[in-house]
């Protein structure tokens, strides 16, 4: 008798079959369906490492998910050659590994295969998705999921659609034509609050991107540094209830400009801001990218500062869902979960932006010249001021939905009057912000998770206190509350 083993099924010099008395791991594993399903369990509650087979070949695997996946390859494989190992190391010999596994892959959905096979709660209950984004880098996560294969490792069919404007975002996602959509982190608050729109539970387990906007003005302007010569400015911004608008807001009022007095803030979607600075509809915005650095490429405006240096570490884009769409299909909603978290970790990682930038920038996604997009991703950019600047933070990738996050949103709804009487800050932050979802599936993707849902921040020298909401809003000497 012989038994199965977890070593790399491309590996000729290695054997996927171990004699009856052979005691590593992996065999003890393969004669033991119970014992194995229990280190699968282990390795994800405890990210343990497990090692499975004495063989130096043989890797320590990071996640249950992986050990699974070469369980899953290892049967496909043994099943190709009717069990017979020599044979299949002898053809691997032959014509090498690596050419095994493409012709595998070109014949068999092995990602469709895996997914299915460690889906634990039971079937997607539905496939195919219609995902909505805004072509801005900050969507880089949900966007690069399509092409480089994130929601089909989890086996799901997502079609992600190019959507104009935010407004058009949160009315298809209100009617049930986006099954989830890329949103601005305060747009799932404002929905469930029915601030701006008919109010409806919105939920948001994961954010996108941190930091990755600008204030850029028109070139004109190269002489009014200073904010308090902006008196009269038109600025636009993506939407109302949008991080660029309360950022902004911020920025004025502590260098003493009245965002309602002093200046016009207008709404205008991204891809339209470049062509509204040049018709000199507007003096400046505080936009997303790629849309600041567009602005520099096309000699139109130059970038005053990064939001970076207003707020390090601020949230922007997030991705959201309807509390409906998650409830009924709980599946699905996990595997979608467990996409977009693997894929925005992945664009965390410097070493792979170069790969994203290529991904994301044909006309079906940004419709971006390459050089454009890779100026945000890598940090490395031309200011518009004769400086070409290099820095690696300029945009960031961190999906945990910080529960203060939405606090401080939700004081500077109050601040600029949006929503008006006494609130359960906390209560609002934790049954939208799904801190709890996103830190389960951090932890079975074997990624480090805050201790904590609360923080405080510190925004233009100010101290952003989580525990005293009213007093934060009271202490600002702008406002409209």
């Amino acid at each position: 008798m012989r038994n199965k083993s977890l070593s790399d099924a491309y590996d000729s010099e290695v054997s996927l079959t171990h004699t009856k008395g052979c005691s590593c791991e992996s065999c003890q594993l393969a004669m033991n369906p119970q014992a194995y399903a229990q280190a699968l369990e282990n390795q994800a509650e405890k990210n343990s490492g497990l090692s499975v087979g004495q063989d130096t070949k043989t890797p320590r695997f990071a996640s249950a998910d992986e050990l699974m996946d070469r369980a899953i390859e290892n049967t496909i494989v043994r099943a190709l050659f009717n069990q017979d190992d020599n044979s299949r190391r002898r053809f691997i010999r032959a014509i090498g590994g690596g050419t095994l596994a493409a012709a595998l892959s070109s014949v068999l959905p092995l990602g469709a295969i895996k997914a299915a096979a460690k889906e634990q709660g039971g079937p997607l209950e539905k496939k195919k998705l219609s995902v909505g984004f805004v072509p801005i880098t900050c969507a880089t996560p949900i966007i690069m999921a399509h092409p480089m294969g994130f929601y089909a490792k989890h086996g799901l069919e997502v079609e992600v659609i190019k959507t104009a404007g935010w407004a058009v975002a949160r009315d298809k996602s209100l009617a049930g034509e986006y099954d989830a959509s890329h949103m601005l982190t305060p747009m799932p608050l404002a929905m469930s609050l029915g601030v701006g729109s008919t109010a409806k539970p919105f939920i948001m387990p994961a954010v996108e991107n941190i930091n990755g906007q600008a204030i850029v003005l028109h070139v004109d302007h190269k002489d009014k540094r200073d904010p308090k010569q902006w008196k009269g400015f038109k600025f636009g911004v993506p939407f109302e209830f949008s991080m660029h608008n309360f950022l902004l807001r911020y920025y004025l009022a502590e260098h003493g400009i009245d965002p309602d007095k002093d200046v016009q803030i207008r709404v205008v979607p991204p891809p339209e801001m470049v062509a509204n600075l040049r018709a000199g509809n507007l003096d400046g915005y505080l936009s997303p990218d790629p849309f600041n650095q567009r602005a520099v490429w096309e000699k139109v405006g130059f970038i005053h500062t990064l939001t970076k240096d207003i707020w390090d570490g601020h949230p922007c884009c997030a991705f959201a869902c309807s509390k409906e769409f998650a409830l009924t299909n709980p599946n699905t909603y996990g595997a979608l979960l467990k996409s977009i978290v693997e894929a925005t970790h992945f664009s965390s990682a410097a070493e792979n932006r170069k790969d994203i930038a290529a991904a994301i920038a044909p006309a079906n996604y940004l419709n971006q010249p390459v050089q454009v997009i890779e100026q945000v991703l890598l940090g490395r950019y031309a200011d518009g001021l004769g400086a070409v600047k290099n820095d690696p933070a300029r945009i960031d990738f961190d999906p945990f939905p910080w529960h203060s996050m939405a606090v401080w949103i939700l004081t500077q709804m109050k601040r600029w009057g949006y929503i008006k009487g006494d609130m359960d800050y906390q209560g609002i932050a934790r049954e939208v912000y799904l801190a709890a979802d996103c830190e389960k599936v951090m932890k079975e993707l074997g990624y480090a998770v805050p201790t904590s849902t609360n923080k405080n921040y510190f925004i233009m020298g100010k101290e952003f206190d989580v525990t005293k909401p009213e007093e934060y809003i009271n202490s600002f000497a702008i406002r409209r509350s």
